[in-house]
């Protein structure tokens, strides 16, 4: 008989392939297991304490080990642990946080529905929208447009969406039906001597202009998160979201606001649509909707949406798409705590009251040699760096740093060479020092390497 592995980490390698992961890399390197969390920290199996700057991945908003979200959950098993959202099944969990989001969206919204994660909410979207577009008579109306280094998931429909190289090489993707338009980051799209609002103008005129090559009539949705969270924390320039939504007006095209990331306080509003005005027709909700306790997304629709599908549906006999585990009544009662807890605690106003904080330390390291550029809003921030040993190999520098940050006891995400700040909404004024205290050590330890070696 073969003897199996006897450490968690030897287990790891020896059957877990893992996301995002070089999987040969893996092989060699092992897991950081986490064993235990709570508040911004998370501990690991050997006794040592990360703080969380990612919040897990961007979602656990309320931080870890609440144990009101635990209690949700055991109330919700011993009760119902399972049931459907099928031909015209329902329970209560579900009922009670469609009407809560439905009640809570920023702009009017007719219809809630569940899915599992953001890939699958923005999958359903285009499933949604295509059907849409077939009910309406307009069967050539199924383009979807999203932007470079924009970030919606890893189905094969939402990855495509996503305008990042990696999530599409080897796959054979993008679909053909997507299209990607400018990225709005001002300090590397903008031509010389542009203006901020120059650049905004500029980036809505080429989405005009890809809608007219394709043709207005094949064009039937935009995608785009409030502030882009994966591509590297773009925060839009000012002026970008009104000079685009316009245009997307103009062509009578869909605009899907994609808040996996943005949603429920992350950008010091209860929702990014605030933030910057906008106004989607569907609205894709995930990760801090339950702070990631249990998987659970959502789409909000709108009437516009929801009209012609419910015909077709009607005139088919049947909407046919569905999963298992669609508002699944364990996950929907966690995420109803959890909204009871932000909404309780006020966690959006205290977003607002730390985040000057949090950008001011973020900011504090643009003068930095290494660092090329800081981005943020809210609690939502990244910190750029560059240097001359590693301009040949993009992502290598931000990998060192993001190597060096967990040995000293932080947890963030290099994204190429932007590392990343997402902390759960309970941290801190003291905790943001602490944080940023840490990425500074690092950061010096290795701008010390890099001289040393010169």
């Amino acid at each position: 008989m073969t003897q199996l592995p006897n450490s968690i980490e030897a287990r790891d390698v020896a059957f877990q392939l893992h996301s995002y992961t070089d999987a040969r890399k893996h092989e060699e390197a092992g897991p950081l297991v986490i064993d235990s969390g709570e508040g911004i920290y998370v501990q690991d199996n050997n006794g040592k304490r990360y703080i969380e700057a990612m919040a897990g991945l961007w979602s656990v908003a309320v931080g870890f080990g609440e144990k009101r979200l635990i209690d949700a959950a055991v109330r919700q098993m011993e009760k119902l642990p399972y049931y459907h959202t099928f031909t015209h099944k329902s329970h209560g969990p579900s009922v009670e946080l469609a009407e809560k989001l439905v009640g809570m969206a920023p702009v009017p919204m007719s219809k809630a529905y569940f899915t599992n994660s953001g890939s699958e909410a923005n999958d359903t979207a285009i499933k949604l929208i295509w059907y849409r577009s077939n009910a309406m008579g307009k069967p050539e109306r199924k383009k979807i447009i999203s932007r470079v280094k924009g970030y919606h998931g890893v189905t094969i429909a939402a990855a495509s969406l996503t305008g990042l190289p990696n999530n599409h090489r080897s796959f054979d993707l993008p679909i053909e039906q997507v299209r990607h338009t400018t990225c709005p980051h001002y300090r590397t799209v903008a031509k010389p001597g542009e203006s901020e609002a120059e650049f905004a103008k500029r980036c809505a005129s080429d989405l005009e202009e890809l809608i007219l090559a394709e043709g207005p009539e094949t064009v039937a949705a935009f995608f785009a998160e409030p502030v882009m969270g994966a591509g590297g924390v773009i925060v839009p320039p000012e002026g970008y979201w009104a000079a685009i939504q316009p245009v997307l007006k103009k062509y009578d095209i869909l605009f899907v606001a994609d808040e996996v990331i943005c949603g429920f306080g992350r950008t010091g509003n209860m929702f990014g649509t605030q933030t910057f005005g906008l106004e989607p027709d569907i609205m894709t909700l995930s990760k801090q909707l339950s702070s990631s306790y249990l998987p659970i997304s959502a789409l909000l629709v709108n009437e516009k949406v929801y009209g012609p599908v419910a015909d077709e549906s009607h005139k088919i006999g049947t909407w046919g798409h569905g999963y298992t585990a669609s508002g699944h009544p364990v996950a929907a009662a966690v995420a109803l705590e959890n909204l009871r807890i932000i909404e309780e605690r006020d966690l959006v106003g205290h977003v607002k009251d730390v985040s000057p904080r949090f950008i001011e330390r973020l900011n504090a390291f643009a003068d930095h040699p290494l660092v090329v550029e800081t981005r943020g809003l809210g609690l939502i921030g990244t910190i750029e760096v560059a240097h001359e040993k590693h301009a040949d190999a993009p992502g290598a520098l931000g990998g060192r740093l993001n190597r060096e940050l967990q040995e000293r006891g932080l947890i963030s995400r290099n994204m190429g060479d932007a590392l990343a700040f997402c902390p759960p909404l309970v941290i801190t004024e003291p905790q943001i020092d602490e944080m940023f205290d840490v990425f500074a050590g690092a950061l010096d330890a290795v701008a010390k390497d890099l001289d040393a070696s010169a």
